[in-house]
């Protein structure tokens, strides 16, 4: 049973670590229609930035700085990547995929070049480095904390999404951006809002990621493949069903990989594909991934 309930837990904590990123790219999606590829980049840099200021020897002041410089990053490189891809001249499709590819292989080399290729540790922040026990058996407490910081930016992005007016022009640009347009919003702004928003949660679960999986070369290109399918079976632009595909995924990777590691790789594609057959706009989205 003890074993079960640290399962579960680890799932939920990959699933907090999975919503942050995910979150951000499923808007950016819904708003845009742009498969911004640098997305795992940005997570990547963040695990770095844990790196530079944690390392270790966390400190809970070596935290706070990565954490302001993780969210600088995210905003400033966030900002530029939108401008560029809605500008006065809007770019095809192609165009779109070709820039936030370059910029992911450009990132990803700039990161090697720096930080070398060896895998990383990074050490949880002091007070959350220690262990509690559960059911006889020792769990990690950064671990718990990630659930909670999970729990609680689910909670933060739903009221603001729901209940404020900035979440009201968002949801209204995601669901129609040419009626907000008509009515004086300049859309553009919006969705460079958003793109920074979205990048600045990738570059800082990078952080809040690093104490548990580390840092090394091609974690960026996992991570963004794992986000990818989260925001597919959640519905493209739906806040709750990136929490919802967050959740899934976590605890199937967890308990798959636990209890069936033969077919472990096949596992995220297999419930992807379940969720598709039955809802193929995913779970919570409104027209087909494909439309």
């Amino acid at each position: 049973m003890g074993t079960y309930a640290v399962s579960l837990l680890n799932g939920l904590s990959f699933a907090a670590l999975l919503y942050t990123i995910s979150v951000g790219l499923s808007l950016i999606l819904g708003m845009m229609g742009v498969l911004n590829l640098a997305h795992g980049t940005l997570y990547l840099l963040g695990a770095y930035v844990a790196v530079s200021w944690m390392g270790d020897g966390a400190s809970w002041t070596g935290f706070l700085i990565a954490v302001a410089v993780c969210v600088a990053v995210g905003l400033v490189v966030g900002s530029g990547l939108a401008g560029m891809l809605s500008g006065r001249f809007r770019r095809s499709e192609i165009d779109q995929v070709l820039l936030t590819l370059g910029a992911s292989l450009v990132g990803g080399q700039l990161i090697l070049m720096y930080y070398g290729g060896s895998v990383r540790s990074i050490a949880a922040p002091p007070g959350l480095d220690g262990f509690v026990m559960l059911l006889g058996h020792s769990y990690p407490l950064y671990r718990i904390a990630l659930i909670v910081v999970g729990a609680v930016l689910v909670v933060a992005i739903t009221l603001v999404l729901d209940r404020s007016a900035v979440g009201a022009i968002v949801r209204a640009t995601v669901a129609d951006p040419d009626m907000v347009r008509s009515i004086g919003i300049d859309s553009r702004k919006v969705t460079v809002g958003v793109f920074a928003a979205g990048a600045t949660l990738a570059t800082v679960g990078g952080l809040l990621g690093g104490p548990m999986l580390g840092a090394a070369p091609g974690l960026d290109g996992q991570i963004l493949l794992i986000a990818l399918v989260v925001v597919v079976i959640g519905g493209l632009g739906s806040v709750r069903g990136a929490a919802v595909g967050a959740i899934l995924i976590g605890e199937v990777q967890e308990f798959g990989t636990r209890l069936v590691p033969e077919f472990a790789p096949f596992l995220l594609a297999g419930a992807m594909a379940l969720v598709l057959a039955v809802r193929p706009a995913g779970l919570f989205g409104e027209r087909p991934v494909n439309a």
